[in-house]
């Protein structure tokens, strides 16, 4: 406790001085009064020397508390104890009820206004900026409004003392409204309280609410006598209160000033409603004193836009059928006009009718790659189209597309690839997708280069311990790119070339799929013009997984190197040598691919195949002759019974025999549908033949 004689005297290093009391301290003895004037750098100012614009703010003189480091009180004068209603008690010096309490505790303790907050929160800004620091407006109880100032002190940069200084603030009172004006306060209440659809109200530092308009109460169904002074977690439901999500909102309000959520909301009655909450955090003159939030119904909002995404979905369900139904229209008379024309090809003819059939089978790929286009941009557009990871090898997809697409190439043009020595030989990834992308890519350039060259480069961009990341390069010297199509490359339907005159036809999503794909895939792809000459470079990347093998299967293949394997047997061959002793059953209603395929059967080798018009004759014929057939081909779209019912049946049957789908169907999962429902393999309409040969041949061998 500091002894009575440096009570009785200002602090030090301050300078004190003694102005002349007003009426607002008449009563208060002149020599109690003590203050001390300090510039807003800090430094002690002379009695006598003009103090700082900030000293005194208003023209009344105000009452002044000096408090040291530590928040004890050293001086507090009788001008702010009058103030406050507070006078020397029996003639004994004020200060001595104060010295050495610590500030905030004594206001406390005595009701001494302003309250301790908006003291704290002061000099906490003074003592941040190292500097004089004035706030105004401060509310108090008894409809006064207080201006502050809190002056820090230093000593060789070390805080010494804090001087505060408090005035009532005359200019606001003066601007108060007089009797029968409304001011913002009250036009700001009747606007809450009056505005329809939005339910507004406070909460204080707590959540907890503090104020509730008309509107809250029908969306909500609580009177305000029910719902103040309770918490907002009221409203939320039990997982929202079990993750803590009306805390962690206030939290978020704090740290960001406003949050916004939108999700259910509770009702007094326990009815929800889709709600839109605004929480915004109410600062008077820079003190936190509550949030302010905003509620809106959103019920019939919500319900418009389930509505929206089942009418969407049930889109999406139709588009899916109306593709699947084009598809197996569309299929269906292809694979007997193809099969036919496979046959056709393989039979004696001239020169004139070998080249005329080879005019039909070359359109007849075109319009059936221009459907499998159309499919596969509508099952990557649904996000519905997936990767599979199976072992591929880079090399031998290379060397099998270049071997494929030769033959189809104008005239002059050469077909190349080259491969850099660090290419693995094998490795995990989706092969039949990376053969994808490079045959549209060579097919692409085969289309727009009539003279020159097509070069495919292969190379490890990098790698690490798990993957490699695999660059794929297409360049040809074709016609190049205009500048205006480069940009829109890569945009579903789009032909830089879109007149009536155009040389190059297509659907323009050959490009488009590739990108898709090569995404699906962890890549990128891109252009760029071929600058040794015209033409066109186009690239792109791929993440393949590497393939752990143990050191046994390393020798192995070192052991293998030398040994001389013959080839397998011709598949044709072996086919032929099985089919006269075994029997089919052809489940298809298309009378034309009934006939074109008992004719393929009948090259095979198959001297006994029967037929079923329809599901239903087949699963009886079968069922009835359970040892008659080796194996089953299913139509799965057929009158009476379909394919996946008939198969059923049979299966109920207890029979085990071969069943393989041959059907138009070919959307995305239709092949793991059939597997599911027991079907042994699927075959897609239009038939390849030497997949039709391997599949039998896979099931009817011994």
């Amino acid at each position: 406790m500091p002894d009575r004689e440096a009570l009785e005297s200002p602090p030090k290093p301050m300078a004190a001085h003694t102005p002349e009391p007003t009426d607002a301290q008449a009563g208060v003895n002149k020599e109690e009064w003590v203050t001390t004037n300090v510039d807003v750098k800090g430094d002690v100012v002379a009695d006598g020397a003009a103090a700082h614009p900030l000293d005194r703010p208003l023209d009344r003189p105000g009452a002044d508390i000096v408090v040291d480091s530590s928040m004890r009180i050293v001086q507090i004068s009788a001008s702010y104890l009058a103030l406050n209603s507070l006078l020397p008690i029996d003639g004994c010096h004020y200060h001595y009820q104060f010295a050495g309490l610590d500030v905030f505790d004594a206001i406390k303790m005595h009701g001494l206004v302003p309250e301790p907050d908006s003291w704290r929160h002061a000099i906490h800004n003074a003592l941040t900026k190292q500097d004089a620091y004035a706030t105004a407006d401060i509310d108090s109880t008894g409809q006064k409004y207080w201006c502050l100032r809190v002056v820090p002190v230093f000593q060789d940069s070390k805080l010494a003392y804090i001087a505060l200084y408090a005035q009532v603030n005359v200019a606001r009172h003066q601007t108060e409204p007089s009797g029968g004006e409304l001011d913002v306060n009250d036009t700001y209440r009747i606007l809450v309280e009056t505005v329809k659809d939005y339910a507004i109200f406070m909460l204080d530092t707590r959540g907890n609410v503090k104020t509730w308009n008309a509107t809250a109460t029908l969306m909500k169904g609580y009177k305000p006598e029910e719902i103040i002074g309770h918490h907002f977690s009221t409203f939320y439901g039990d997982e929202d209160i079990k993750a803590q999500k009306p805390k962690k909102e206030l939290e978020i309000c704090l740290r960001e000033g406003k949050v916004e959520d939108e999700s259910w909301r509770y009702r007094k009655n326990g009815s929800r409603f889709w709600a839109n909450v605004v929480i915004t955090s109410v600062y008077r003159k820079g003190m936190h004193i509550g949030f302010s939030k905003v509620t809106r119904d959103l019920t019939e909002r919500k319900a418009a836009e389930s509505r929206l995404i089942s009418a969407y979905e049930e889109s999406e369900k139709l588009k899916s059928a109306f593709l699947a139904n084009m598809s197996h229209e569309i299929r269906t008379p292809m694979h007997g006009m193809l099969t036919a024309l496979t046959l056709l090809m393989d039979s004696p003819l001239t020169q004139e009718q070998r080249e005329l059939g080879g005019i039909i089978n070359e359109s007849g790929s075109v319009l059936l790659q221009v459907i499998n286009d159309i499919l596969d941009y509508s099952r990557l557009a649904s996000g519905v189209f997936s990767i599979s990871l199976d072992v591929i090898s880079i090399p031998d997809i290379i060397t099998s597309v270049v071997r494929s697409i030769r033959p189809t190439l104008k005239p002059g043009i050469t077909l190349e690839s080259s491969l850099s020595p660090n290419t693995p030989g094998s490795a995990k990834g989706d092969p039949l997708r990376y053969r994808q992308i490079i045959e549209n890519l060579v097919a692409n350039s085969a289309k727009f280069t009539d003279a020159g060259s097509i070069q495919i480069d292969v190379s490890v961009a990098c790698d690490d311990e798990a993957s490699y990341t695999i660059l794929t390069e297409v360049t040809d010297t074709g016609i190049g790119i205009p500048d205006h199509g480069v940009k829109s490359l890569f945009t579903p339907f789009n032909q830089f070339d879109n007149s009536a005159t155009k040389r190059y036809k297509g659907t323009g999503l050959g490009l488009t799929i590739c990108k898709s794909l090569v995404e699906l895939m962890g890549g990128e792809i891109g252009f760029r013009p071929n600058s040794d000459t015209h033409g066109c470079i186009f690239w792109f990347t791929t993440k393949i997984q590497k393939i752990n093998k143990p050191k046994q299967v390393d020798e192995l293949e070192k052991q293998m190197e030398g040994v001389n394997i013959s080839p397998p047997d011709d598949p044709g061959s072996l086919l032929k040598q099985i089919a006269p002793g075994k029997r089919l059953l052809l489940a298809e209603d298309n009378y034309v691919n009934r006939r074109i395929m008992l004719k393929v059967l009948k090259k095979f080798g198959f001297e006994q195949v029967d037929t079923a018009l329809e599901g239903a004759s087949a699963a009886k014929l079968v069922i009835e002759n359970p040892q008659m057939f080796d194996l089953i081909l299913m139509d799965i779209s057929m009158p009476v019974l379909d394919g996946i019912g008939a198969t059923r049946e049979i299966r109920n049957a207890g029979l085990t025999i071969p069943i393989i789908a041959m059907t138009a169907n070919a959307l995305k999962g239709d092949a793991e549908v059939y597997l599911a429902k027991g079907m042994d393999g699927y075959i897609q309409k239009p038939v390849r033949l030497p997949l039709l040969r391997e599949t039998l041949l896979t099931w009817l061998k011994p």
